[in-house]
Order: structure tokens, then sequence, then C-alpha cells
């Protein structure tokens, strides 16, 4: 069975997320769920069959643990279908930057804008007027 149609089991994900941090017996996993020993002896073969649960043997008894190397190549098909926008947007936001940056450097400064322009008297237009 391939890696994705192992994991879409809601059973069978509960079963790594038990199997993440420690090696746990049949029984114990068993504990976990309201089905029967046997469906979950099942689903800890199909997981076992995809590579995605390995087992072994102390003692008597057979203890599994999670093996999550063969997520990797689902994992690098999935990314083909991840949102290209973050990558997108960050060169986006780079622009911006970029050209609030440059409009800065050519722009007059806040002191420059708010000095009065000045503007000649009435007076003085009258003089200009008159000597011509």
């Amino acid at each position: 069975m391939h890696v994705a149609a192992a994991i879409s089991d809601p059973t069978r994900r509960q079963i790594m997320t038990l199997l993440r941090d420690r090696s746990l017996g049949a029984g114990a996993i068993a504990d976990n769920f309201e089905v029967s020993r046997p469906a979950v002896s099942r689903h800890l073969r199909v997981l076992r069959e995809c590579g995605l649960v390995v087992d072994e043997r102390r003692g008597r008894e057979r203890l599994y643990r999670l093996d999550n190397a063969p997520l990797a190549a689902l994992e690098t098909w999935l990314a083909q279908f991840r949102d290209p926008w973050p990558g997108r947007l960050d060169a986006l936001e780079t622009e911006v930057y970029r050209t609030r940056r440059d409009r800065n450097r050519i722009a007059p400064t806040h002191a420059e804008m708010n000095t009065p322009i000045a503007t000649p008297t009435h007076a003085e237009t009258n003089d200009k007027e008159n000597t011509a």
C-alpha cells in the first residue's frame, strides 16, 4: 500500500502519533482505541507494509516504532502544491521598501516641505508695478 493511502485512515494516523515519541506493544496501542485488537493489528500491518512502522521483538513482545523516512517522498510530492505566494510576497515587500527608500532620497525632507515659500508682500508687488 502507498504511504498516502496508509495515512488516509484516521486510526492509522492516531497510531503514528502514539508511536512518534516511543515504542509500544500492540496491546498498549490497542488500549487507546475502541476498535478490537485484531483491527488494530490490521492497521499496524498496513503501516508496517508501507514502511511507516517498524516492529522489533523484545522477548515475547513485539514493539512498534514510527519510521518517518517514507514520508519524505510524499512530502516532496506535496511540495509542488504548496502556495507559491509567500516567496512572491516577500519579493514584493522588498521592492516596496526599495521604492520607498529611493523616493525618500530624491524627495525633499519633511523640514524642507514645511518651510514656507517666500511670497512678495503687497508693497513689493506695487513697487515692481510702479517701476515698470
